[in-house]
């Protein structure tokens, strides 16, 4: 059975995605600096790709007619990479390398490997295909179509296509602005030493990295002081030079949490508690007119409610290209005996027993063990009200497909 003060996950994202408005800012880069970038316009074919035919191998250009039985063909051409040639002269051959164009006459190539080269000119050892060994011009892209969307985050894969078509500098989305405030008195940053009750500062170095590799620009950093004014004071001025804030703790039910309340009190809060575990108190709202999304304090609820629910509105301001996450179907190699009324996402990665794949789970599944984040290769998913024996099918998503 549901619980009516927890909102599903499905219904959360619906409502973060509704109000998810794409950055609007277009800056021009360098190819060599686009990427993670996100294309802000189409980009069309402006040139045949490749722009003629040629060799995919190194061998003899030649025309399939000109072959008969035991006589040699002469070799009438030596064409490099990056040469035009001249056409091939009827009744002969054209030494030729990888890459080169194909001549005019010639309608096959015969790779290196299959000839034997006598003072003559060369003794065709293998059957030939006309056709054979040649990249057709156009046969990557074809002038006018449509090689890559608007919307579309460039990898080194679109940098190289890119590339192929001659384009130097791409138009591109400005990178959404972030900033990651942390709350509590007792947190410490890394190198200091920890005084009575203290704690490193974890949080904000896990978002720092969960938010470089998703492509945003960190513009503000700070710890919350557990002080109402301080945090309304943080807040606005992070509204003012940010596109969007994540803060990690402060939105629970304590008398020191107070980003909630203030959210409350002086800009919006239009979602908080959430039916998943571990990251029930996830919060989101605004102030001064900037989004804040109000991730739980424990390290592993960070890393949880970031993946399912940070990333998809992340996408979605960004302006890529929607992209339905698939996972995996795998078998369970663990035992979940207490079902729980949220849907809880288990610290997990795939491993091999015998033959076969199974989804073995961290043994501790505390929302404070951050350890388990680092053995862990991605989270499965466990649905509400549902027990799990050893052997049931369990959804796994791994943390890559989860940030890509």
């Amino acid at each position: 059975m549901a619980n009516p003060n927890l909102t599903p996950l499905e219904d959360a994202l619906d409502h973060l995605l509704s109000e998810a408005p794409v950055v609007a800012q277009i800056e021009t880069v360098a190819l060599a600096d686009a990427l993670g970038r996100v294309l802000a316009e189409n980009h069309y074919v402006p040139a045949d790709v490749p722009p003629a035919d040629n060799s995919a191998v190194d061998g003899y250009a030649l025309r399939k007619q000109d072959l008969h039985g035991d006589q040699p063909v002469p070799v009438s051409a030596r064409i490099p990479a990056g040469a035009a040639p001249e056409p091939l002269k009827p009744g002969t051959a054209a030494r030729i390398f990888t890459g080169s164009e194909i001549p005019e006459g010639a309608d096959s190539v015969v790779m290196q490997e299959r000839v034997e080269v006598t003072d003559a000119g060369i003794l065709v050892q293998a059957e030939v295909d006309q056709g054979q060994n040649i990249r057709r011009r156009g046969q990557d892209l074809t002038r006018g179509e449509l090689a890559l969307k608007k919307g579309t985050q460039v990898r080194p894969n679109e940098m190289g296509l890119l590339a192929s078509m001659g384009v130097a500098r791409v138009a591109v989305l400005a990178r959404l602005r972030v900033a990651i405030l942390s709350t509590g008195d007792e947190l410490v940053d890394p190198g200091t030493p920890l005084g009575p009750g203290q704690i490193y500062n974890s949080n904000r170095f896990t978002l720092m990295g969960l938010l470089s590799e998703a492509g945003c620009e960190v513009v503000l950093c700070e710890t919350l002081r557990d002080k109402r004014e301080a945090t309304r004071e943080t807040l606005l001025r992070a509204a003012e030079s940010a596109d969007l804030i994540i803060t990690s703790g402060g939105v629970s039910v304590g008398e020191e949490d107070h980003v909630r309340a203030v959210l409350e009190e002086y800009g919006s809060l239009s979602l908080w508690k959430m039916a998943i575990k571990p990251g029930k108190p996830v919060a989101f709202g605004a102030i001064g007119g900037t989004p804040v999304l109000g991730l739980p304090g424990n390290p592993g609820s960070v890393l949880v409610t970031f993946l399912m629910v940070g990333m998809p509105y992340i996408r979605k301001r960004q302006g890529r290209n929607p992209k339905a996450l698939s996972g995996e179907r795998i078998p369970a190699d663990f035992a979940i005996s207490s079902a729980s009324v949220r849907r809880e996402f288990v610290r997990a990665r795939k491993e091999t027993r015998g033959s076969e794949p199974v989804v073995a789970a961290f043994s501790n599944q505390s929302s404070g063990i951050l350890s388990s984040t680092c053995w862990a290769d991605g989270l499965a998913v466990v649905p509400e009200n549902t027990t799990v024996s050893p052997g049931d099918l369990l959804t796994y998503y791994s943390f890559a497909e989860l940030l890509s």
